[in-house]
């Protein structure tokens, strides 16, 4: 069983939504949808669900065409950031409600509801109504209705999106877990590369309307086909600076020279992109690391660790470093970097040499 979406496209008046995209999703797998917002996750979405339909391609589940087939007639489940849950209903209700729709006899319904809430750790509420619940809660009663259809594709539209950082890190804990336990196709979609990274599985990286990588998530953020997918899948966006390579040698930016060792030497003189992420920039030194000059422009602490945002003769970096730090805006700072971190684009974008530390992970 599969979804497989076939050059499909969206385009609603003069502006396309989605261009040209083919996926397939297997069963019993966990895909990230993961991009900015209005980057088109939730227009992929629905398209998937059926929701809308495609200005061109095909959509297939388990091999056959359901490109123009109703919602109500496909087996999906879809869950929003919003907790929506009918509030004069208990949650065992809020739970039977598509099984008594579907025409379940009471008996089907009973166990379904009690076998799901099991799993979504709500037996002990099923007698209370929603608005007596925790957000948490009330966000698991909402998907505890999705997942009680057994419906084989599973969209989560942002779920978590609404609840605060503690309930966050709980169900983020507790989706892997359910996934595992129903043996969907689950999509789910997130601005956040950390959640991403924690959920596993398969991530599709999204720039305006563009799928611009898919595959397992470590190998997608180790190694990112091009510089727009480096910066999707990193928060903040990775850093960049034009590096020239000449002979033996690569020179950075404002003149910071390093051997060209490795798959570096291999490539052809030139001019190219480096990109690196924030938490590899340090304020202090480190062995074999490049220095270079920059300007604070702002800092933003975060609690144990503090964000400098810097100014490098006109290319805006982001470092993220540990601690608290005493800083003053407009003081220049002596940032290093060690070139192990360092991604080598093309001036266009494709890849074209990983980080040595992604290839040895």
């Amino acid at each position: 069983m599969a979804l497989r979406l076939d050059g499909v496209t969206k385009v609603v008046g003069a502006e396309t939504h989605i261009y040209p995209t083919s996926l397939t999703l297997e069963k019993g797998t966990m895909n990230v949808l993961l991009g900015p917002t209005l980057a088109g996750k939730t227009s992929l979405m629905r398209l998937m669900a059926g929701l809308d339909h495609p200005t061109e391609g095909r959509i297939f589940w388990d091999a056959k065409d359901v490109t123009g087939m109703r919602v109500q007639d496909r087996q999906i489940a879809m869950v929003y950031q919003q907790f929506i849950n009918y509030p004069s209903m208990s949650v065992y209700e809020n739970i039977a409600s598509p099984l008594k729709l579907m025409g379940r006899s009471r008996e089907q319904i009973d166990q379904a509801v009690r076998e799901t809430a099991e799993l979504m750790r709500l037996t002990p509420m099923l007698d209370r109504k929603p608005l007596e619940l925790s957000g948490g809660q009330q966000q698991r009663c909402a998907l505890a209705r999705a997942l009680v259809k057994g419906a084989g594709l599973v969209l989560l539209d942002e779920p978590l999106a609404n609840l605060d950082y503690k309930l966050r890190e709980e169900l983020r804990e507790e989706i892997p877990r359910i996934f595992e336990a129903s043996g969907a196709i689950f999509v789910y979609a997130t601005t956040e590369p950390e959640e991403a990274l924690l959920l596993g599985g398969n991530t599709a990286t999204l720039w305006q309307g563009r799928v611009t990588q898919f595959g397992k998530t470590p190998q997608v953020y180790r190694t990112p086909v091009d510089a727009t997918t480096a910066r999707v899948f990193s928060d903040p966006p990775m850093n960049f600076l034009q590096i020239r390579k000449v002979g033996g040698g690569l020179t950075f930016g404002d003149g910071q020279k390093i051997a060209a060792a490795g798959r570096l030497a291999q490539l052809a003189d030139g001019a190219y992109l480096a990109g690196f992420r924030p938490n590899h920039l340090s304020l202090e030194p480190l062995s074999e690391a490049m220095r270079f000059d920059a300007r604070l422009a702002v800092t933003e602490i975060t609690g144990s660790e503090t964000f400098v945002h810097l100014d490098h003769h006109g290319d805006r970096w982001v470092g993220l470093v540990h601690g608290i730090r005493t800083l003053e805006q407009g003081q220049d700072l002596a940032v290093y970097l060690d070139p192990r971190h360092v991604y080598v684009f093309a001036e266009d974008g494709p890849l074209v040499a990983p980080a040595a530390y992604a290839e040895a992970a």
